[in-house]
């Protein structure tokens, strides 16, 4: 009799507390929960009973925040909601799907004392049904979660590798694929966890953080204690010293160099060294109701390829800048679009309606007869506008110079709207990223602000507004 009562308060108990269902799912592996998985176990619990509905956790490999947010959690998550959905993504299917059979595996080892089995029929890890009446599916980044809903979405490491990290259109892929798919799919009152080391200042963290932060509980932890530890550690003391102690993560930061260091294992990612602009001094400001009195431009980079299938081209770019009588830059607009050669004829005249007359426009003239007579057309279609147009001259890397002068010495600022991510990001991995139209288009705007004498080229048909 006292051995069922015991088995019974510990169903009870594991039905009751993630906690206590952790430290039986690892009692037999020899395993207890240390002080940041402790954090981390009430920071789950939190998801569960509403009163957090965005967790986002970051914590160096080997913390094991994976086996407690995507293994043990799920399994408990289902006693609390039995009849929920749990959607699980990472960066491959097959780790969703290593996930998922974790998860799988020690519901058919507890069902007994969880109260609830995994029907007979289901044989995927990846896609299975409970029955209590739950569903849990797991899906790679790249995978559609198009037909499903979630009460609870997990995001397990969506990025796998520096080199995915680094590569802007992957970056680009995951927020659209974060935003278009998977928050779409969660039900109302649905929630999100985000489980990641951070690997770039721009990656999907970076984003959120940077664009929702208030939106989200952070539980952050570095592998060497920073000031004001969320555990109470010592600065320089290490996360969780019972299996990796000081000497190894040293040994580890000597091998790895100070940048992965910093962004895996500090989760404090920088940006790579010997970037050209100091994006860091590049201010952001509210529009004011009215501007100072300046000069004020707006420079183009054209390019008319209309983006088809899977095809990257080069975007059409315009750059709307102004100079103040002392000599400041403020960026008040970009426009960005990827499109046909009509489509992009109708962005510059639709700009130039907007901004004015005031505004001065200038064209790039490619060599040859047929770059004089885009400019030509296009002056055409300008009528009644300031336009000047002039050749490039010399590498990209001279030509944007003199924008980084400006922007080191803190003399430009930018005014703060929906295009500045993307705009920051370009100037951030100039010259090895693998865009530079808005740079092109932002040097082609400073060099019309600052040159005194006439243009190469210059085409004013003020007159032909008569």
């Amino acid at each position: 009799m006292a051995r069922a009562d015991s088995e019974s308060q510990l169903r009870s108990e594991i039905r009751s507390s993630l906690l206590s269902w952790t430290a039986c799912a690892l009692h037999d592996a020899g395993q207890a929960p240390a002080a940041h998985q402790r954090l981390l176990i009430h920071e789950l619990e939190a998801v569960s009973d509403g009163s957090v509905d965005r967790l986002l956790i970051l914590m160096p490999p080997g913390s094991a925040k994976s086996t407690y947010a995507s293994v043990l959690f799920p399994v408990w998550w289902f006693t609390q909601h039995p009849g929920s959905s749990i959607i699980a993504a990472s960066h491959t299917a097959g780790l969703a799907q290593y996930f998922g059979r974790q998860v799988r595996r020690l519901v058919t080892q507890g069902q007994a004392r969880l109260g609830y089995a995994i029907t007979s029929t289901d044989r995927s890890n990846s896609h299975w049904f409970t029955s209590c009446g739950g569903e849990y599916y797991a899906v790679g980044i790249r995978g559609s979660v198009v037909g499903r809903r979630a009460d609870l979405a997990i995001i397990d490491d969506p990025i796998k590798s520096q080199a995915e990290a680094d590569n802007l259109a992957l970056r680009e892929h995951i927020w659209n694929w974060y935003r278009s798919d998977l928050t779409t799919r969660l039900k109302p009152q649905g929630r999100l966890i985000l489980i990641m080391t951070r690997w770039h200042e721009d990656d999907l963290c970076g984003r959120l953080l940077g664009q929702a932060a208030s939106e989200w509980r952070s539980l952050t932890l570095a592998a060497v204690a920073q000031p004001n530890d969320l555990i109470g550690r010592p600065i320089d003391a290490p996360l969780w010293p019972e299996w990796e102690d000081g000497r190894a993560l040293q040994r580890k930061r000597a091998t790895l160099g100070e940048r992965a260091w910093s962004a895996l294992f500090q989760q404090s990612p920088r940006t790579p060294a010997g970037t050209l602009f100091k994006v860091d001094k590049l201010r952001a400001v509210d529009l004011p109701p009215s501007m100072p009195p300046g000069r004020v431009v707006r420079a183009w980079d054209l390019a008319a390829t209309a983006q088809t299938g899977t095809n990257d081209p080069d975007w059409t770019v315009g750059v709307k800048m102004m100079r103040d009588e002392v000599g400041r830059y403020t960026i008040l607009d970009i426009i960005r679009l990827r499109g046909s050669p009509q489509e992009v004829e109708q962005s510059i005249v639709q700009a130039a309606r907007a901004d004015g007359r005031g505004v001065v426009i200038g064209l790039p003239e490619d060599p040859g007869q047929a770059g004089k007579g885009q400019v030509a057309y296009l002056t055409a279609q300008l009528a009644g506008y300031h336009v000047t147009a002039s050749r490039e001259t010399g590498p990209k890397m001279t030509r944007a110079a003199p924008v980084a002068s400006q922007m080191e010495a803190g003399n430009m600022t930018i005014v703060r709207d929906h295009w500045n991510h993307a705009f920051i990001e370009e100037l951030r991995e100039f010259p090895s990223g693998r865009k530079d139209d808005q740079v092109d288009a932002l040097s082609r705007a400073l060099r019309m602000l600052t040159e005194v004498s006439a243009p190469t080229r210059r085409v004013d048909l003020l007159h032909l507004a008569r």
